[in-house]
Order: structure tokens, then sequence, then C-alpha cells
């Protein structure tokens, strides 16, 4: 199976969202010399959640479970990719395509170019994040429910969770 095979069997579909994030893989791929990550060697830091994401995914190991797929979202095409082993990174932001193509056109002029005639390269200019930390747990005092450490608040002395702390925001209308 090839790998864009594999990325429409993951995906469910072909379309030129799934083929914009392959792309942006083959390219990140090339630039900074990225395998499958296992763990967190490679970090995607995606400024959309569309159907691109689902190409990286498969492509080079980024998952949100491992830690290694951040959003921020911003709605553009772009992706910023580093790679913890040789600290190489970049940012690649989808060129405009031709305008008025049917979505079939879109899809063949996105399977039809090279990445590097679809992608600007930039520096990535999200500093490369930490990697994904541990957290110990605890149930909300207010619902019960188990709750990591770091989206715990104190209220009255009790351990509330984030859905039953009440915010205190003196300027809020």
């Amino acid at each position: 199976m090839t790998d864009w095979e594999r990325c429409v069997a993951f995906h469910g579909h072909e379309c030129g969202g799934l083929t914009i994030g392959y792309q942006a893989a083959r390219y990140a791929k090339e630039l900074l010399e990225l395998t499958f990550s296992d763990d967190e060697e490679v970090v995607c830091i995606t400024e959309n959640d569309a159907c691109g994401v689902d190409a990286i995914q498969v492509m080079l190991g980024c998952s949100v479970g491992k830690g290694n797929l951040l959003f921020h979202i911003r709605g553009k095409q772009a992706f910023s990719f580093y790679n913890r082993k040789n600290g190489k990174s970049v940012r690649l932001v989808l060129k405009p395509r031709p305008e008025n193509m049917t979505r079939q056109e879109s899809f063949a002029y996105y399977q039809g170019h090279e990445p590097k005639e679809l992608f600007e390269v930039k520096p990535a200019t999200i500093p490369l994040p930490e990697k994904a930390r541990l957290f110990e747990s605890y149930p909300c005092d207010c619902c019960g429910e188990i709750t990591g450490a770091n989206w715990l608040r104190l209220s009255g002395g009790r351990k509330l969770c984030l859905d039953c702390f009440e915010s205190y925001d003196r300027f809020s209308i």
C-alpha cells in the first residue's frame, strides 16, 4: 500500500484537503530529514483542523495522544514541523491556487504538483514546544470526575475541574 493509499484509508476518501496535508508531509520529510515519529521526535503544529491533518498523522506519526500534534487554529493551510533529533524546523504555507476551480479540478491541481510548487517555505514562528508532560489526577470535589492537576482550580479549599469552577473576571459584562 502506498503512502497516499494509507492516507485515504485512514481519512475515508480522496479530496483536495487530504492532498494538501499529504504534500505538506512529503515536503517536511524532505526538508527536515524526517521519518515516522514513534514518540515525539517529530512535532507538527497545524493552523487548521481540516482534512490534511489526517495525512500528517499517517505520514509522520504525529498525533494528539502522543503530544506531538498541536493545534494553533488560525484558519490557514499552514503547518510548522520540527525535528527534535537535528533541531531543524520549517513552516509550510499553502500558496494560492488558480481561482474558480471545481472540487475535481482543485484535487487534480494539488495531486499534479510537487510540494515545492504548492508551499511557501518560511521559518517556524512558534518555538518548539516542550515534550508532553504527565500530570497527577484527582477527583473534582463537585462532580467527582477525575481531572489532571493542571486543569484543577482551588476554590474555597475545594479542588474543582474547569467545568465546575466559576471563574472570576471583574471585566466581564
